[in-house]
């Protein structure tokens, strides 16, 4: 046999986590990184918190599951405490980003066949974006990469430019049913959407009594500084799909809707067997209590400022390596000039910081949103260490 007993789809790197401290992961051999990758916008309470922890260690004690038969005290606690916090009016909790969207997308459809347009089935959906790894969520991206060794794929989405709004109008036809975009593409490179675009879209789904479906998987819950993201554009959305910080590292995910939007989302149109599991409920809920509130948010986006201002301020020492910083809150991307994934290796490997590459040349940078100064200045220094011997070596 030659195949792994772990399914070959990841390029595995040679870093072997065993034990999480706070912003710090500890290796098998006792190597430790600084982790400014967050598990990719995952565990936004880092490593070692005390809250999350201590929820799920009195949960696993309690309860872990009963499906989706019964009542759920802890699902209907968490999913007032989101309609309390957001736009949505009701929540269908999941597991995994990817279902949240697939969630979503049904949801937009069901409420046109719901009214009686069963011909309104189309996501305008924007190029680059990332929106998960089943059939219908590499159908709504554009990538070939995504889609090599799974055609067809399924129909239903149609790609227009981000950040296009023209284009966007351009593009509803008798078959729309929404829209599907990210407010800061993430995979794409930490590409914030203009004010403009996001609200034209808003203006637009009024206009053509469209679904405005936003995918907040790596940028909501206070990623950006706000809950989610939508907040900073002044827009409100009928549907968004949550998950990955929304956890804080236990895996779930919520597709959050108005009661328009989820009109047609009536008994037996879905299910899931996990979803909404008190174990993942009672991980949520310490995540929303330490999060959701003005204290956390406004540190948030203060450690935003500080952060990008002090990586505007160092990038000018190598102009070659880098471009610009872009983003919002603790979600900043590094724009290089150069491919990123070999700076990415080079931090990883030789100075133990832990990144993300993206799209578009782009770095993602994406913290713990615990992290303090002491955490800011080992990034720098580290940061600083590896661009130095990087470019050494790239000139030697």
């Amino acid at each position: 046999m030659t195949i792994t007993p772990l399914m070959p789809v990841y390029p595995r790197c040679g870093v072997r986590p065993v034990r999480g401290e706070h912003c710090h992961l500890i290796d098998e051999d006792g190597t430790r990184y600084l982790d400014f990758a967050s598990g990719i916008a995952v565990n936004l309470l880092g490593h070692s918190h005390k809250g999350l922890i201590g929820a799920i260690q009195r949960q696993a004690e309690t309860l872990m599951h009963v499906s989706n038969l019964y009542g759920s005290p802890q699902g209907e606690a968490l999913a007032q405490k989101l309609v309390d916090t957001t736009f949505a009016d009701t929540v269908f909790f999941t597991n995994s980003g990817a279902e949240a969207v697939e969630c979503a997308i049904k949801a937009a459809r069901a409420y046109h066949q719901h009214e009686g347009n069963e011909e309104r089935y189309e996501l305008i959906t924007f190029k680059n974006a990332f929106h998960g790894r089943t059939m219908a969520t590499i159908s709504a991206s554009n990538q070939e990469k995504m889609h090599k060794g799974f055609s067809p794929l399924l129909p239903g989405f149609r790609y227009v430019d981000f950040d296009d709004l023209e284009g966007a109008k351009a593009a509803i036809g008798p078959h729309t049913a929404g829209f599907l975009v990210e407010p800061v593409q993430g995979e794409g490179g930490i590409r914030p959407a203009s004010q403009e675009f996001m609200t034209g879209l808003r203006q637009l789904a009024d206009e053509h009594d469209l679904m405005l479906v936003l995918d907040e998987v790596q940028c909501g819950v206070s990623r950006t500084g706000t809950f989610y993201a939508y907040e900073q554009y002044g827009i409100t959305p009928d549907i968004v799909a949550s998950a990955k910080g929304l956890g804080g590292g236990f895996p779930m995910g919520a597709c959050l809707a108005t009661e328009k939007a989820a009109r047609g989302m009536v008994f037996g149109t879905h299910g899931s067997t996990y979803g909404g599991n008190p174990l993942a409920m009672a991980a949520s809920m310490a995540v929303m209590d330490a999060v959701a509130n003005d204290e956390f948010l406004a540190d948030v986006r203060a450690k935003g400022e500080r952060l990008r201002t002090r990586m505007e301020q160092f990038i000018g020492n190598y102009p070659d390596l880098f471009e610009s910083v872009r983003g919002m809150g603790l979600m900043l991307g590094l724009k290089m000039k150069i491919e990123p994934r070999p700076f990415m290796v080079h931090l990883r490997d030789h100075h133990q910081l832990l990144t993300v590459a993206a799209g578009d040349s782009t770095l993602r940078i994406l913290p713990p949103l615990v992290i303090g100064d002491a955490e800011m200045d080992e990034f720098l220094e580290k940061l600083s260490a590896g661009a130095a011997s990087f470019a050494a070596a790239e000139a030697a």
